[in-house]
């Protein structure tokens, strides 16, 4: 063991002897900087790294000013990021997007020095009494949602709970809050669970895995293999999805707390020990007394819509509130606060997100199914679609989503860098679906993309901007694009 390791070893509360550990921040960003803030507090001494140096006036030069003040060594350019610095180290704390073969990090594995991410050093710095417990999610699609449903679900139960992690607060901040939080629902993305290793859960659940980021980690089985750690030391209930058996394989492998039990989420009829749909009802045969014979009615399908002319919700919106359900219940929630909190649940902008009807076709904004798997999932919602799609699909493979979505497809529309490639697989599975190509990428592309797909339509069609492909070869974010789209919808109707 190094002395790094001997050292972080005993650092598992925020009591603990944090003084004269010698730390180095990998990034300045928001996590990186509430990493470093933590540390200062505790007495450690801290060097935080960059490569860019932040310009004037930036948030970013703001959070080094701070750190300057408190005390941080910052060092910035290639050469900061390159390697080690000369002084002798405990521990690096990574910023989630910094993969394992930065040479930094890759130079800290080799020397022994513990590498941990801002999630790890936040379960580390949790009070050694009374803690508020973590219900933990992740998923290639739908993590946010479901973090937003659970949350939602625990304040009508009467907790103090919050959404943090990859969504919401910095889980830092909430860890470090002043006024403690009764439970917290942490959003993990596979960057910040490979750089976690003791966090124990009251509850988890991986809702789906699709090929994703297989770039940063080498393979689609890393990509899994860090999914699956959000399973790892679960205390009451492992959370998986009947429809996606990787997830189930993902719980049988992990290393859980004695009792932990596994409780699947499915669209069917919920079988023992899972949570699932009778008809329009959410029903629970996972957290009741007599599950062998009997469940619990946790809400109907009716509850997950905010307005009761809305068509009926899409599957993946009730398997993300299914698994949310799940979660909330494994905590003690009561079924009425499960219900009452779907009522409350409002979805983020540009997830499946009902742009009205105009001219007798229904308009739905989903920018944010940034790869074929979401895509898929939002293009299962509909009867008859006009699909609005492309943008950078970072060399996935849309041939499966294609396939799949033909018999639906009234007309394709297809923007961005990569269109091509979708274009080649709709002639290979869908040669009779009309496709519009549209080549410009300038600020008055998405009026055209709006009426080519009017043209397209038939009355009673949706057109779905579910592009399966990130947004950033044409616009700043997947929410400038779905503004881009709202926008030129609107102005059909010359309220644009």
């Amino acid at each position: 063991m190094s002395a790094g390791s001997a050292r972080t070893g005993a650092l598992t509360h925020r009591d603990a002897d944090w003084s004269g550990l010698r730390v180095l921040v990998a990034g300045l960003g928001v996590s990186g900087f509430a990493a470093a803030d933590a540390l200062l507090e505790r007495g450690a001494q801290v060097v935080v790294v960059d490569a860019a140096e932040p310009a004037e006036g930036s948030a970013m030069s703001e959070r080094a000013r701070i750190l300057d003040i408190l005390g941080a060594a910052l060092r910035y350019g290639e050469d900061a990021v390159a390697a080690l610095p000369a002084e002798p180290l405990d521990l690096v704390v990574t910023s989630p997007g910094w993969r394992p073969d930065q040479p930094l990090l890759a130079a800290a594995a080799a020397a022994g020095v513990p590498v941990w991410g801002e999630v790890e050093l936040a379960w580390r710095m949790r009070p050694l009494e009374g803690a508020a417990p973590w219900l933990t999610v992740t998923g290639t699609n739908g993590k946010t949602t479901t973090v937003q449903l659970l949350t939602a679900m625990l304040r009508a139960a009467g907790l103090r709970a919050c959404s943090a992690g990859n969504v919401g607060t910095p889980i830092l901040e909430a860890v470090m809050d002043p006024q403690p939080f009764d439970v917290i629902a942490v959003e993990l993305s596979s960057f910040q669970l490979h750089w976690s290793h003791s966090i124990a859960p009251r509850a988890s659940v991986c809702l789906n895995v699709a090929p994703d980021h297989v770039d940063w980690h080498g393979s689609l089985e890393e990509y899994a293999r860090a999914k699956g750690r959000v399973y790892e030391n679960t205390e009451v209930a492992c959370v998986y999805n009947v429809q996606d058996e990787r997830t189930r394989r993902l719980v049988e492998e992990a290393d859980v707390q004695d009792g932990c039990r596994a409780v699947g989420f499915t669209l069917g009829t919920p079988g023992l020990s899972e949570v699932g749909l009778v008809d329009d009802v959410l029903a629970d045969r996972a957290f009741v007394p007599e599950r062998r014979t009997s469940a619990a009615e946790l809400g109907t399908l009716d509850d997950l819509r905010a307005d009761p002319d809305a068509p009926p919700p899409a599957p993946h919106l009730v398997a993300n509130a299914l698994a949310a359900a799940a979660l909330a219940r494994a905590h003690g929630v009561p079924p009425a606060a499960v219900r009452q909190g779907m009522r409350d649940f409002v979805p983020e902008p540009h997830r499946i997100a009902d742009l009205g009807t105009v001219r007798g076709v229904r308009w739905v904004d989903d920018s944010k199914a940034t790869n074929p798997h979401a895509a898929q999932a939002s293009l299962a919602a509909f009867e008859h679609v006009v699909w609005v799609a492309g943008g950078l699909l970072k060399g996935a493979d849309v041939d499966e989503l294609v396939a799949g979505a033909a018999h639906r497809l009234r007309g394709v529309v297809l923007i961005g860098r990569d269109r091509s490639a979708i274009s080649e697989a709709l002639a290979r599975h869908a040669p009779d679906v009309p496709v519009v190509d549209v080549a410009r990428t300038d600020t008055g592309a998405m009026d055209a993309v709006v009426s080519h797909a009017l043209d397209l339509a038939r009355e009673g069609d949706v057109v779905l901007l579910a592009p399966a492909a990130a947004s950033m070869d044409m616009f700043a974010n997947y929410g400038a694009r779905g503004d881009a789209f709202s926008a030129a919808v609107r102005r059909l109707t010359g309220q644009g």
